[in-house]
């Protein structure tokens, strides 16, 4: 993470030294092993490869989905299969960051920590659209 920092302007509380304010800026480096996916475009071929990859990503995006609407209604007990199958799905295609992700997303829900959850659930879904513009650079190189 890039760390910027800024003074607070002193118009809130003229009377004191202004305030140090730290920018927190998340740079997007996506942990991503391409051998699964080489792997599954030198087995089934590219049209069969682009069709499967393309329905496992759109799987994920499905149980994010759940995910969130899970979180919104606090439901921490439906968080956790959801997370898992993500977390499982992402190993098999190389997905580090979004396996971690969800691994992280599932441990907040078992602890029903909503503060947790939130924080990893957002880093999941950075980490995933983040992983599918990975994916597709990683498929033009090949």
């Amino acid at each position: 993470m890039e760390h910027n920092q800024s003074q607070f302007a002193a118009m809130a509380a003229p009377a004191q030294s202004p305030n140090s304010v730290t920018y927190l800026r998340c740079l997007d480096v996506v942990n991503l092993d391409p051998e699964p996916i080489y792997e599954i475009f030198a087995m089934k071929g590219e049209v069969y490869a682009e069709a499967m990859i393309c329905k496992i990503l759109e799987d994920i995006a499905h149980k994010l989905d759940s995910l969130q609407i899970a979180h919104r209604a606090h439901l921490f007990e439906d968080i956790l299969g959801p997370a898992r199958r993500i977390s499982s799905i992402a190993s098999q295609l190389g997905l580090t960051d979004v396996w971690w992700g969800a691994d992280h997303v599932a441990i907040a829900a078992q602890q029903k920590d909503g503060v947790a959850l939130s924080a990893t659930l957002a880093r999941l879904e950075r980490a995933f659209d983040a992983a599918v513009s990975e994916v597709w650079r990683y498929r033009e190189r090949s």
